[in-house]
């Protein structure tokens, strides 16, 4: 059944080149990939999630104690349960969580006491289907729906069978219908940013009866036998089986009503009787949706880490709204606690993603980001602010006011979906106020960067990367004004758009921090972290122009002093002076081990940089280097990122690269064009039409493009179209082991900035 579904999958996709094989994509992906993360040393800092695309509720085992950040980590050498989860990163505590965790022989509730010792061989971590077997022989396996999961649990012959439902670190709620054979009730771990809680509704259908059950407590540990209803902090239930069970479990979850949780569980896995039919389902699923890019050629590894990596960016952000019984979609909002009609989406952190994890789903998803776009206005009015870092709710945290970089790049992509002013006017709101919730929640020093043109540092931390980005974000405001015949607003966002010109230092030739009497602060050190900088140093944050590279090219002296300073942060030493942060952090650790100079991919500020070769005539030197950072830096396994991955983004990297282009500008219809990893790639569009990209004797040594056609006609530019993408066609590369360093040189060739005013018809 399953391989007569891929094949007419395959057929419809117009290749059997996997298929014939007998591997899908779904077969390629390890969701283990980047799993042996730290505090110390990020290899991903993700968990192998069980869900389907851009699901509201995902599933992971858990290694680590409830709430801490790291709730698996591929050291660690036991499991303690397995989780309903929605965290976007390490470095911030779940919400709505509970999780299962059987056991055999003795009823254990303590977290610490009941975790069971595992090994690596006996797990199988795909995104449609986790499985391991625990040291004590128990069995789990878990498939997603996008609201809920089934489970199945076999427990050794001949020994008690029981489960133990956790209520995590909040309050929590437990009814057990022993009759019915299900449990429901709630959990909440978190509050939106109005002090409001968020509840998790869940429905729980076991498929065999209750020997015994109860409920318990886990901050005593104290268990209520027989008893069918607990609500409190940190409540949880067991349920005994006969010995030696296999039990099956349905569980949906829903933020709007305990009714709503049966809805979705009818749904999405009433149509199941068994897990096996619900795995089934997800992976044809996750066929479908990877092989919207289906990739030949490359080896078995290079299609592992894209196909892995395309899996982490089809994550977030999540779907954060329900259907109703008759199919229409609503949502608890997580801003202003209300229900409302229409769509929602959570779980990201703009400041990583607007760069690529947005701008590939402007290209695969744009009905999705159509909805996107509405919700984010959707938002603003439901709690006074544009996201920056929703999870669920707004946060603020890191920095700049990214929600318009997606509204404008959305906008000059087709996309329009929304109203212009409206975007516009809570933009304006965002950039002249700072709000309550964080760095990113309105514009800290917003006033002195009107009135100087510049953030001062000290009396802003990480005054010069707030400049840099303010300064990115106002272009964007300027370019949806200015595409929608908004005078006002393009007036308004004009003349700030150029301040990264403020904190340029031509005697050092760095960015650096600038205080309010307009000198520049003493004792500069570009290797040195933090202080006007944000996790980085002015190596890193020289290049945060994207809106502009040709000015910077000029402040910077000309394209031979541009391309010099690029290939010296790949030559200078890769030392570290912890500045602010007093001492090492991740993220400098990570530079030091990637050992590429000052180049430190495994943070957001430089991961744009390898392309600006493209803006100051040596094309090639992108190709290089672009594709070195693939293969140095990127793999399928457990320590598979340079960094943290960052809600997608630098999934999202890896998968617009190995395609061979990138987005440099989001805000403009231009990806910049690098150097593909595979012979062929076939994108399909939505809009039914193929994509093709051809990169002829392409291997690891034949990086450097000799020669391109678009559609067969002869193309030198250092850029693609959106529409060239979206309308479908074919490019085809021709690729050599040397450089063709005439190609791709003339100014026309060049991607957009702002100071080439020759090419502002692009955008």
């Amino acid at each position: 059944m399953k391989k007569s579904l891929c094949l007419l999958m395959f057929l419809q996709l117009g290749s059997m080149a996997l298929y014939a094989r007998g591997k899908d994509p779904v077969d390629y992906v390890n969701t283990l990939q980047g799993t042996n993360s730290k505090h110390e040393l990020t290899r991903g800092n993700t968990y192998p999630t069980t869900a389907l695309p851009f699901g509201m509720h995902t599933w992971t085992p858990q290694t680590g104690k409830n709430g801490d950040g790291w709730k698996y980590q591929y050291f660690k050498k036991s499991i303690r349960g397995f989780q309903q989860a929605h965290q976007c990163s390490s470095w911030t505590t779940d919400y709505c969580v509970f999780s299962f965790m059987p056991l055999s022989g003795k009823l254990i509730v303590n977290e610490e006491e009941r975790a069971t010792g595992f090994s690596h061989d006996n797990e199988i971590a795909k995104p449609n289907y986790y499985r391991v077997k625990l040291d004590n022989g128990i069995v789990t396996e878990m498939s997603p729906t996008e609201r809920g999961a089934h489970l199945r649990f076999t427990f050794p012959k001949g020994s008690a069978s029981y489960l133990v439902l956790d209520g995590y670190t909040g309050i929590s709620e437990i009814n057990i219908w022993p009759r019915e054979r299900k449990i429901t009730g709630y959990v909440s771990n978190n509050k939106n940013n109005k002090g409001n809680l968020i509840k998790s509704y869940f429905e729980i259908q076991f498929d065999k009866p209750f020997k015994s059950y109860g409920t318990w407590e886990n901050r005593g540990n104290t268990i209520q036998k027989d008893q069918l209803q607990y609500e409190g902090q940190g409540i949880g239930a067991y349920i005994q089986f006969n010995d030696g069970e296999k039990v099956q479990l349905k569980v949906a979850s829903s933020y709007i009503s305990q009714e709503q949780a049966g809805v979705t569980l009818k749904a999405e896995l009433g149509k199941f009787k068994n897990l096996d039919d619900t795995k089934a389902a997800a992976a044809a699923i996750w066929n479908k949706h990877l092989c919207r890019i289906l990739v030949e050629g490359g080896s078995e590894e290079d299609k592992a880490t894209f196909y892995s990596c395309f899996f982490r960016a089809s994550l977030f952000s999540r779907q954060f709204y329900e259907y109703d019984k008759e199919g229409n979609p609503y949502y608890f909002s997580p801003y202003d606690g209300k229900v409302h009609k229409g769509y929602m989406f959570t779980d990201t952190g703009f400041w990583d993603t607007f760069r690529a994890q947005f701008p590939l789903n402007t290209i695969m998803y744009p009905t999705m980001h159509g909805r996107y776009m509405q919700a984010l206005l959707d938002a603003k009015e439901q709690c006074g602010w544009l996201p920056s870092w929703s999870f669920p709710g707004e946060g603020g945290s890191m920095i700049g006011n990214h929600a318009i970089s997606l509204l404008a790049d959305a906008w000059v992509k087709g996309i329009r979906t929304f109203d212009p002013e409206r975007a516009l006017s809570a933009y304006l709101y965002e950039a002249t106020n700072k709000g309550p919730w964080g760095p990113a929640n309105g514009r800290h020093g917003w006033k002195e960067y009107y009135q100087l043109g510049y953030v001062p540092y000290p009396e802003y931390g990480e005054a010069t990367a707030k400049t840099l980005e303010y300064a990115y974000d106002d272009f964007c405001g300027y370019q949806l004004a200015n595409l929608t015949g908004n005078n006002f607003y393009k007036n308004v966002f004009a003349r700030q758009m150029y301040n990264y010109r403020n904190v340029y230092d031509s005697g050092t030739r760095f960015m650096r921090g600038k205080k309010v009497n307009g000198e520049w602060v003493s004792d500069f050190d570009p290797i040195e972290w933090g202080g006007p900088f944000t996790e980085g140093n002015a190596w890193h944050w020289q290049w945060s122009v994207f809106h502009d590279v040709q000015g910077l090219i000029n402040l910077m002296g000309g394209d031979k002093n541009f391309t010099a300073k690029l290939d010296s942060v790949f030559s200078v030493p890769n030392a570290v002076k912890v500045g602010s942060y007093r001492g090492m952090i991740h993220e400098m650790s990570e530079m030091v081990m990637a050992n590429m100079g000052q180049y430190a991919h495994g943070n957001q500020p430089i991961q744009h940089m390898i392309y600006l070769y493209n803006y100051a005539g040596e094309p090639w030197k992108a190709q290089w280097h672009v594709r070195n950072v693939m293969r140095k830096l990127y793999n399928a396994t457990e320590n598979g990122y340079p960094g943290d991955e960052d809600q997608g983004q630098t999934s999202s990297w890896y998968v617009l690269s190995a395609l061979g282009f990138y987005s440099v500008c989001p805000g403009t219809n231009q990806y910049v064009i690098g150097s593909p990893v595979f012979e062929k790639v076939t994108i399909t569009l939505e809009n039914g039409k193929k994509f093709v990209i051809e990169a002829k004797n392409n291997s690891r040594e034949r990086v450097y493009i000799q020669s391109a056609t678009l559609n067969g006609k002869t193309y030198n530019h250092n850029w693609l179209t959106y529409d060239d993408i979206v309308n479908g066609g074919n490019l085809q590369f021709e690729m050599g082991d040397k450089p063709a360093v005439k190609r791709g040189t003339n100014e026309e060739d060049k991607p957009f900035s702002l100071s080439l005013k020759q090419i502002k018809k692009t955008w």
